[in-house]
């Protein structure tokens, strides 16, 4: 749940929930019944279930999260710095993906699958000579978050810059919170932090909308130029069969907390 401090009484309550998913333009908006709205908590979420926690109030006093650097790494960060405590009332349970569910839209699809844990692989494809096709799959059982995805910073090609900020759009978009990619590479000093750093954030921005699913998925996300659209419009086809999830039981492991 999102607490918008600046925002009087339960109508600064938004839900983290993929039902009150608004708008997927760039980064997931969600928004209350009042038309108060969070933008771009994807970053924050997935570092919180990175980190195991998938019970938190998260306040803020503006209707964007701070953009950090581009990645989960600062939130990882404090997260730690604050610690966990355990909440042994609230047992875990999963949500159990049971049969494939998939989703299709232009050139790009995502998929779940079902798995006896949490993975997730994506592959994108851009006809750009610096970037081209990269693929990058996290595997719960054998990868950290911090270590995996956490450092994956958003990114961004250099000609659609303009576009996007005449829309309104990546008005405070620098060199210090995104990669940005010209026709003659990566512009970011140092260059990239991994050499498949942008598909690893495409999985980074994946666990953050997955998250939004009221519960820990097991089960195995599968996307190909995939979106925030549409890991929003694969919650809601899953949610929408009967058939394709259920609940189970508690994990032997208490729920935790941010302290």
């Amino acid at each position: 749940m999102f607490r918008r401090l600046d925002i009087a009484d339960k109508s600064g309550l938004v839900p983290a929930r993929w039902d009150a998913v608004v708008d997927t333009t760039l980064c997931t908006v969600l928004s209350n019944r009042y038309g108060v709205c969070i933008r771009t908590p994807e970053h924050l979420l997935a570092a919180l279930a990175g980190a195991g926690i998938d019970n938190a109030t998260i306040e803020v006093d503006a209707p964007e999260l701070p953009i950090m650097d581009g990645s989960s790494d600062d939130f990882t960060f404090l997260i730690g710095c604050v610690g966990t405590r355990p909440q042994p009332s609230r047992p875990r349970r999963w949500i159990e993906v049971l049969k494939p569910v998939q989703v299709q839209e232009g050139g790009g699809w995502a998929r779940l699958l079902p798995s006896d844990r949490f993975r997730v692989s994506c592959t994108i494809d851009y006809d750009h000579s610096h970037v081209g096709v990269q693929h990058f799959e996290f595997d719960s059982a054998l990868q950290t978050f911090p270590e995996a995805v956490g450092r994956a910073r958003t990114f961004g090609f250099l000609h659609e810059l303009e576009w996007l900020r005449a829309r309104g759009y990546a008005k405070g978009a620098s060199l210090d919170n995104a990669v940005a990619i010209s026709p003659n590479g990566v512009m970011n000093d140092g260059g990239l932090r991994y050499p498949d750093e942008l598909a690893r954030h495409k999985v980074l921005d994946v666990i953050g909308d997955l998250a939004l699913a009221g519960a820990p998925i097991l089960g195995a996300f599968q996307g190909h130029r995939s979106g925030h659209r549409l890991n929003n419009l694969l919650l809601r086809t899953l949610f929408a069969d009967d058939s394709a999830w259920k609940w189970d039981g508690a994990e032997p492991e208490v729920q935790r907390v941010v302290a």
